[in-house]
């Protein structure tokens, strides 16, 4: 059985957001060259926070294995999620997927209607993620692997909050 994993919600710049940065970094620059850099420091820690934003860690045993943000985007209602992320040693486990879902039900909850993103063409497993997500790609999908970039991708949000109780139910025996 796998250990608990506690969702946690954090600053970019947390000690425990650390490993986030770290290896994203690590992974843009390998696959994108120095513009990974740039891309990871485009954003201030300001805009990951609430209440236009938001930052969830996966923590298992305390050590973050997953995380992700989210940030407001310039279209009323909507939220661009940014910075996914899972732990190499923890690939494959659904852990980007759960992320995903925590930061769409969050969202909901803040009013957003839409979800934005974008990920890049040398990253299939993240498309691959997205699509299996029910996000909507914004992108030609017959374009030659590799030859657009960025790939955006959105969905539309339903109202997720917990529908209120039937007071019939209160009365019932």
């Amino acid at each position: 059985m796998s250990p608990a994993v506690e969702v946690r919600i954090a600053r970019l710049d947390d000690r425990l957001a650390e490993p986030l940065v770290r290896e994203l970094t690590h992974e843009y620059v390998t696959r994108y060259g120095p513009g990974g850099h740039t891309e990871m420091a485009r954003y201030t820690p300001e805009e990951f926070a609430p209440p236009g934003g938001l930052l969830l860690l996966l923590l298992e045993h305390g050590e973050p294995v997953a995380g992700g943000a989210y940030r407001r985007h310039t279209d009323p209602g909507t939220a661009e999620v940014k910075r996914m992320w899972t732990h190499s040693a923890h690939r494959r486990r659904g852990l980007a997927r759960r992320v995903l879902t925590e930061l769409e039900q969050a969202a909901a909850a803040e009013g957003h209607r839409r979800i934005f993103l974008t990920t890049g063409s040398r990253q299939p497993e993240a498309r691959q993620l997205y699509m299996a997500a029910g996000y909507t790609p914004l992108f030609d999908l017959d374009a030659p692997p590799g030859a657009l970039h960025p790939l955006p991708f959105e969905k539309h949000l339903t109202d997720r909050r917990p529908a209120a109780p039937d007071p019939r139910e209160a009365l019932a025996p």
